[in-house]
């Protein structure tokens, strides 16, 4: 009996032991990978196709004082700022000219909203030169980079301030804007939105079809992100060159959300050499999420309505503080994010394929691993776990991006 005893005990301390080293072992790995992120987050140049922060500081009423001048440096509001930035490895986002919808409607139709955002970006790099540098080009965020320098390319969310002139587009390329998205919430002037539900020009407007082949002529590339699908295969018909969805998801995991490509588009976009970056909200990630979090909104709406209170009052924060802590919302995470870029990879290859998180515009919604620009190298992590090659990240973190960029730069220049 105690030999049969003593036989269970050494068993079960060999079988504990032998546990020990294999989670060891796979804790090890892991931290190996986790470095090699790092690593790789930093070797590589890594552009992110749409950060809202220009029109986060906006409603902030961000003024390039001495008081306010620290914001995009270091600061615990919103997703972005230079040290989380340098920390993640971020070297060149986009900076999102946005333009709420509603300015369809006004005179200008945003235009002046739009140069109030590029000054600001110009003015974030005045004011920062050691830190930040505006760019226009693939050659000048190398260039940067080599410096140090985080790069601060633009791109226009809403094509509405090129209003009814199509100067205007030739106007913001002077600007610097080096990207533009057709449209917003709403049908536009240029061509209907995913969110959208009138149809008014079923696919882009006879002068959308004018602004797609200007932007083909100064060298602007073509945003598909936010429009609809008729609108996507009429420019995919007119347009000479790749185009870029510059915050877009995969529409598999989000059934009949528009807003995100379904698989014939990504096969299309491969065809056109063109790239969709996966937007990180977790509603562009998960339908399942996006359902669950709706269904608390609407649950607190009436809850609100039901108590006679008023979003904006001190008795409507209680109520909401109180209802949030019973009913937390639900996130993705960052291994949902990779099943994205895993798909876009299936269908369309891994040519096609970049990072347009839209930080600062998506609220509380981002993906558990990815709450702001540090964490960009949990990304990478999953990917290396996931087989993919330091080849691969390169290209997702940049190359892709860089191809489309130069295409539409040369093609601009024959023309």
């Amino acid at each position: 009996m105690l030999k049969q005893q003593d036989f269970f005990l050494k068993t079960a301390f060999l079988l504990l032991f032998v546990g020990g080293v294999l989670h060891l072992g796979i804790a090890q790995e892991m931290d190996a990978l986790a470095k090699k992120a790092d690593k790789l987050a930093h070797k590589f140049i890594i552009t992110d196709g749409h950060v809202d922060l220009p029109y986060r500081l906006k409603v902030r009423n961000f003024q390039l004082t001495k008081e306010y001048i620290g914001i995009p440096v270091e600061t615990a509001d919103g997703d972005f700022d230079y040290v989380r930035a340098k920390k993640g490895g971020l070297d060149a986002p986009f900076m999102s000219i946005y333009i709420p919808s509603g300015y369809q409607q006004q005179p200008d139709m945003g235009k002046s909203l739009a140069d109030s955002l590029i000054d600001m970006v110009n003015g974030i790099a005045k004011a920062h030169p050691d830190r930040f540098a505006v760019a226009t080009s693939p050659a000048q965020v190398m260039a940067q980079f080599k410096k140090g320098l985080i790069s601060l390319p633009m791109g226009m969310e809403n094509g509405a301030p090129v209003g009814h002139d199509l100067a205007n587009v030739a106007y913001f390329h002077r600007r610097g804007i080096r990207y533009i998205t057709l449209t917003h919430g709403k049908d536009n002037q240029i061509c209907d939105s995913s969110y959208d539900t009138t149809h008014t020009w079923n696919g882009l407007s006879p002068f959308g079809e004018q602004v797609v082949r200007e932007m083909n002529r100064v060298g602007i590339m073509v945003d598909i992100s936010h429009v609809s699908d008729s609108t996507f295969y009429d420019v995919l018909r007119l347009t000479k060159v790749p185009v870029i969805a510059s915050h877009s998801s995969c529409r598999k995991f989000t059934p009949g959300f528009e807003r995100n490509m379904n698989d014939d588009m990504l096969a299309a976009l491969k065809q056109n050499g063109g790239v969709v970056q996966i937007n990180f909200g977790s509603g562009f990630l998960d339908g399942n999420v996006s359902k669950h979090n709706d269904q608390l909104r609407d649950d607190l709406r009436k809850i609100l309505s039901e108590k006679g209170v008023r979003y904006g009052t001190p008795e409507a924060e209680q109520v909401i503080k109180e209802f949030q802590k019973a009913n937390p919302s639900l996130y993705a995470d960052v291994k949902t994010v990779a099943d994205h870029i895993d798909h876009v990879v299936k269908m369309a290859g891994i040519d096609h394929v970049g990072l347009g998180s839209d930080f600062d515009g998506v609220g509380d919604s981002l993906p558990t691993g990815l709450k702001d620009v540090s964490q960009y190298p949990n990304l990478i992590r999953e990917l290396l776990a996931r087989g993919y090659s330091s080849g691969d990240i390169a290209k997702i973190c940049y190359k892709n991006v860089f191809r489309v960029w130069k295409a539409v730069e040369a093609s601009a220049e024959s023309m």
